[in-house]
């Protein structure tokens, strides 16, 4: 599927992350809405995001993309923030991860990426974008 906008919240994705990869599929498991979108960071959806939001750039993280009541504007977020979007839009129980917003951001994506920079170590790294299971590919953006 090849969209530029999209009126649902989508979650960008290190496709090559196999830990990212495993939580894209946690998501789709729990999500109860069913409206969630996906996209590789490596992407051309991730790549029209990033060129969309210059303060992406160099941004090694999930990226939430929250779209506005107004037309083709949107919000992001990054690293924890980006997590615990995902975690509320979930619900119950993953609101519960919301207690973490008591804890200073600086300390929070501190924590963020620490973990990332060990997780290609930690659980691998594919040569290219995994594809999406034939069952959900509609809910992933090119």
């Amino acid at each position: 599927m090849s969209k530029t906008v999209t009126s649902n919240p989508v979650l960008l994705y290190d496709g090559q992350c196999g830990f990212c990869n495993r939580g894209v599929q946690q998501v789709l498991r729990h999500d109860r809405r069913k409206n969630m979108m996906f996209a590789a960071l490596q992407g051309g959806y991730g790549k029209s995001i990033l060129t969309r939001h210059p303060e992406l750039n160099g941004i090694d993280s999930l990226v939430f993309v929250e779209p506005l009541d107004f037309a083709y504007l949107e919000q992001v977020f990054v690293r924890s923030d980006a997590a615990l979007r995902v975690a509320s839009y979930l619900g119950w129980p993953w609101k519960l991860a919301l207690a973490a917003y008591l804890i200073p951001r600086p300390v929070r994506d501190f924590l963020y990426d620490q973990f990332a920079k060990r997780r290609y170590r930690w659980f691998g790294k594919y040569e290219k974008c995994m594809p999406p299971p034939p069952e959900v590919r509609e809910r992933f953006l090119d």
